[in-house]
């Protein structure tokens, strides 16, 4: 399975790629919205998206919203990780497109519980 993890942060994407890693996943990572889009549109397609809010260029609800504005891209699945954490941002996401929600900071085990939940755990992850 293929993730592409979202966030400002190399740090933060280092983290989330590894923890994805860890559950078997083949990751990219994009510094802002707008280089994931551009990967999205040069062919490579994940299974996950992990987005951070808060970005330069183009944030995460903004990426949420073109991705869901594109039909060939609907089957892709989105989750916020992100330190946003009031409720009214959680209900802008989710209702923007964003499947699952994860507020930083997080364990590799809630990631991994969301990713369950989402029927996105590799096999090899749950064993």
């Amino acid at each position: 399975m293929r993730a592409l993890v979202i966030d400002d942060s190399r740090a933060m994407r280092r983290i989330v790629s590894g923890a994805l890693e860890g559950f078997g996943y083949e990751t990219r990572q994009a510094a802002h919205g707008q280089e994931a889009l551009d990967l999205l549109h040069d062919g490579w397609m994940p299974e996950l998206c992990t987005i951070d809010w808060n970005m330069p260029v183009m944030d995460g609800l903004q990426f949420v919203s073109a991705v869901r504005a594109n039909p060939a891209w609907r089957a892709l699945t989105l989750m916020m990780v992100t330190s946003e954490s009031e409720q009214s941002q959680i209900v802008r996401a989710l209702a923007a497109g964003a499947h699952e929600y994860v507020i930083k900071p997080f364990t590799a085990d809630a990631l991994r519980d969301k990713l369950a939940l989402l029927g996105l755990l590799p096999e090899e992850a749950l064993l």
